[in-house]
């Protein structure tokens, strides 16, 4: 057997290939949309993929069934349950396919979605104990699954809170304690709130530490799995929906458009939006007037999907070289209306330095001094409630970074505005869009909200 886990850090996203060795067939299991990886892979174990498998309708990421198909002539796998744009096969409760002599069993286990599924693993058919199970986004490792997100429209929370229970007890735990576990994702997902970073596990490791499988029943269990949970990004809606559609595809060979600077001011006269993917620290001391600072050494299509509209152009600004992989990360979420990215930045910004800005970032010391002295300083807290939950600065208001934008009319755009995260990225991508709104007077706190409460603190 050929087996072989991709983990992507910037999405906490697992997807997997498995193949027989004895007859070249392979599936492909939850795949990203830049394909390349999966095809070299199976050209390299002499494999040829025949079907890409969907263990539900994705709401973190736009899947890869539709380019892998293109690719591979790959038949495309999901649920009974699902309903698809495009061509697909059901794949029934308790279904085998097999491979060769490495077989897959198809196990039904709504909770998360109505229409997510487990895949087990077997080396051999007639194992007593399978290799291991895919189990999607219904158990991960230290948690499971998220019954409260928009993929499920239709049903409850508790609906689904109530399926979940049932899929994991009925459907997964009664699995022998041996077999691995494989989830779609890991720690800093929001499809859970207490995901470690192991990337893998067993079913009898999971049975004595996961906190939601040792509730003492369902109604515990379903209390359990509904609260805490961290706001869902603002594209998850849009995902899922996209999921499962006809739509285009990505080449993720094809560089977007070098723009010229009026080029660009003419696309954002149009409506477009400037996305820096420069670090917090590089912003800080020039960016173009209304960029949006998400950079790319962090989760930046996560971000970037939870601050900027689906239905808006996007124009890049980026190093020069990190142009393709910045329109490639924000096609993994679907965000494909990228029209171009600016040429020669830092050449633009020395001869047009009247378009340029820099942004006020204060030591939690700064901060302190600046609140005492001046009247109505609004401070925006941008972290979870989990983090939230476990201290905030006094009389802060808490607004998650991904609830920004449907919540900027809380705020006060004439005040004087202090930012803060737990460490500086998500407060730069957050002040940067207020003042994109017009905030006038916006900082953000270095160091976030670890370096001021290491500090002391006056009145």
């Amino acid at each position: 057997m050929i087996f072989q886990q991709y983990y992507l850090d910037c999405l906490s996203q697992a997807s997997y290939l498995v193949g027989d060795e004895s007859t070249g067939r392979a599936v492909v299991v939850d795949p990203r949309r830049d394909i390349a990886e999966y095809v070299a892979d199976a050209e390299r174990h002499g494999l040829r993929i025949e079907l890409v498998i969907e263990t539900h309708f994705h709401a973190d990421f736009l899947s890869g069934h539709l380019e892998l198909a293109e690719a591979t002539g790959a038949r495309i796998g999901y649920s009974t349950v699902a309903e698809t744009e495009f061509a697909s096969v059901g794949l029934t409760d308790g279904e085998r396919h097999a491979l060769g002599e490495v077989t897959l069993e198809f196990r039904h286990t709504p909770g998360h979605t109505p229409e997510s599924m487990s895949v087990v693993v077997y080396e051999h058919p007639a194992d007593e104990v399978p290799y291991g199970v895919l189990t999607g986004d219904t158990l991960f490792i230290g948690d499971v699954g998220r019954p409260d997100l928009l993929a499920s429209v239709g049903f409850t929370r508790e609906e689904l809170a109530a399926k979940l229970y049932d899929s994991l007890h009925d459907r997964l735990m009664t699995l022998p304690d041996a077999t691995r576990v494989f989830p779609a994702h890991g720690a800093g997902s929001s499809c859970g709130k207490n995901l470690s970073t192991e990337l893998w596990s067993t079913i009898g490791e999971q049975k004595t530490s996961n906190y939601a499988l040792r509730a003492a029943d369902k109604a515990a269990f379903m209390a359990l799995v509904s609260e805490g949970q961290p706001p869902a990004p603002g594209y998850f809606g849009y995902d899922a929906l996209l999921n499962g559609k006809d739509r285009g595809l990505l080449d993720e060979t094809q560089m977007p458009k070098a723009m010229t600077f009026q080029q660009v001011r003419d696309g954002m006269d149009r409506g477009a939006m400037l996305l820096d993917g420069r670090t917090a620290e590089e912003f800080a001391l020039g960016h173009l007037r209304h960029a949006i600072n998400v950079g790319l050494a962090g989760r930046y299509a996560e971000f970037a999907g939870s601050l900027f509209p689906p239905d808006v152009d996007i124009v890049l600004f980026t190093e020069p070289g990190q142009e393709l992989e910045g329109k490639n990360r924000l096609a993994r979420i679907g965000f494909d209306r990228v029209i171009g990215y600016l040429s020669e930045p830092y050449e633009v910004m020395f001869a047009h330095q009247d378009d340029v800005e820099t942004s006020s970032r204060l030591t939690a010391d700064a901060f302190d001094h600046r609140r005492s002295h001046i009247l109505d300083v609004q401070v925006v807290d941008v972290r979870n409630s989990g983090e939230v939950a476990a201290g905030t600065i006094p009389n802060a208001s808490t607004i998650a970074v991904g609830q920004l934008p449907a919540r900027l009319g809380e705020l006060d755009a004439t005040k004087p505005t202090v930012v803060y995260c737990a460490g500086g990225y998500r407060s730069s991508a957050a002040a940067s869009l207020l003042r994109h709104h017009g905030f006038a007077d916006v900082s953000d706190i270095l160091g976030g909200y670890g370096a001021w409460s290491a500090t002391a603190h006056t009145t």
